[in-house]
């Protein structure tokens, strides 16, 4: 049977090891010959990219996905979406989410693989029934953790609840790189053999035995897998595509990709990344310490930028993470919700004791509004931490009023297309600023005049 590849170097690849900040005019060139390799699919947007466009890159993502488009003619193109936190770290509006996934199918998008932090399916539903009805392919995900709680009946049973909600295929998301060679060769199988549908692995070399995981799923009957182009693979990111491709070719799951061409792209994506600062602090280490924290790649770094000069601190922190865990019921740690345990961590740590002091965020989660927790919360422990503040056991976003006739309001004087109003209502701040300078340019007026003399119906 042979073995599709979803190539992920201009989405994850970049995410696990430019820090996302790789810009759309040094995607662009390697275009042609990425849509001539005949991948399966190119996960180019969604994740963290989106926020990174604007809050780093000074760039429109929405216009790099319909630049991809147009650069892209013959690929599907696929993007990572979370469930009812869209490409945030909150949950959305019903309405925002059904908006998100129109213009992002209008724009380009052909997969959209969704998943929930906490493998709540009840977080997916909205974002997979809007893809299908807009035409899209619903990719649903499980995503993968190791804990007691989580066992292979549990990750089968999320899976069906999936594929009941109509999703066209599977993912086994496992953003750790925690899962071993004979757990993706048992998972795949029953995933295959109960679905009868297309069944995708997503994993990260982090711990070393992605690759291994990959070959083992493939003699399972894995219908696809994620990898990322030499420059831009191993350590935190995905296998590598040359790699795999080699391993696989000759035998009855040849890929059918061409090798030389594959290398080809992959010098021309150096020359790129190497300009990068980012390129120059990269790890494209084993770290084995994901096997007994849990940890993903980017967290370490997150832990590195918070310590500051207490940095001496980090083993400690890496010690707490599985305890504050534990406390929350074992989430699977993937955002947000490693940047909810990890922050906490930190607090605990550098803060005077544990849960001296607890963010904002914590307090959310306990209250129910990320959805439900994997595991039971101690209510002694949840009393202590939030007192007579709220728990919801409903889907969260089903306290969420419409959000976009607010949002549409707002930036009226700075709107000029209707996917203007999705960047608003996904990252007000940052996409605020980022609109206003684009009107400043524009005009060639200070953004704020501009404002002023629109509010007072002047034209400029």
């Amino acid at each position: 049977m042979k073995v599709r590849i979803t190539d992920t170097t201009l989405r994850d690849g970049q995410q696990s090891l430019l820090a996302t900040r790789m810009r759309t005019e040094d995607m662009l060139p390697l275009c042609a010959e990425l849509n001539r390799a005949g991948f399966f699919s190119l996960e180019v947007w969604g994740g963290a990219t989106f926020d990174s466009c604007l809050r780093f890159l000074n760039e429109d993502p929405w216009e790099r996905l319909r630049s991809l488009r147009k650069a892209l003619p013959d690929t599907k193109l696929q993007m990572l979406l979370r469930g009812q936190n869209i490409l945030g770290y909150k949950h959305y509006a019903d309405d925002v989410v059904r908006e998100f996934v129109r213009l992002a199918i209008k724009n380009g998008i052909d997969i959209i693989r969704v998943f929930d932090a906490l493998n709540d399916t009840r977080n997916m539903e909205t974002a997979i029934k809007a893809i299908k009805e807009f035409g899209g392919h619903a990719q649903g995900t499980v995503v993968y953790t190791i804990s007691p709680l989580h066992s292979a009946d549990k990750f089968v049973e999320t899976a069906r609840t999936l594929v009941g909600m109509g999703v066209d295929s599977l993912c086994l998301k496992d953003m750790a790189g925690l899962i071993s060679p004979t757990v993706a060769y048992d998972l795949v199988k029953r995933f295959k053999k109960e679905f009868n549908m297309h069944v995708a692995l997503h994993s990260h070399y982090t711990s070393g035995m992605a690759s291994m995981a990959y070959l083992k799923a493939v003699e399972a009957g894995v219908d696809s897998i994620d990898t990322a182009l030499s420059p831009l693979a191993l350590g935190s990111s995905q296998p590598c595509t040359e790699t795999m491709v080699a391993a696989l070719q000759g035998t009855e799951y040849d890929t059918g990709l061409d090798i030389a061409l594959l290398s080809s792209i992959s010098e021309r994506l150096k020359k790129f990344k190497d300009a990068y600062p980012e390129a120059k602090i990269a790890t494209f280490s084993v770290d084995t310490n994901v096997l007994t924290y849990q940890i993903p790649g980017g967290m370490i770094s997150n832990f590195i930028s918070q310590l500051g000069d207490q940095i001496d601190k980090l083993p400690q922190v890496l010690e707490e993470v599985p305890r504050v865990r534990a406390d929350l019921g074992f989430p699977p740690l993937v955002t947000p919700t490693s940047q909810i345990v990890g922050s906490q961590s930190v607090l605990n740590v550098v803060g005077g004791g544990r849960y001296k002091m607890v963010s904002n965020e914590v307090k959310n989660y306990l209250a129910g509004q990320y959805g439900r927790p994997p595991g039971k919360i101690d209510e002694a422990f949840r009393k202590i931490l939030i007192g007579d503040m709220p728990v919801i056991d409903h889907r969260p976003a089903d306290s969420l009023a419409p959000e976009l006739p607010a949002a549409k309001k707002e930036i009226a004087a700075f709107m000029e297309n209707e996917e203007d109003v999705l960047s608003y209502a996904l990252f007000p701040q940052v996409a605020l600023k980022f609109l206003k300078e684009r009107q400043a340019r524009k005009y060639g007026v200070d953004f704020d005049l501009a404002e002023s003399a629109k509010k007072e119906g002047y034209p400029v």
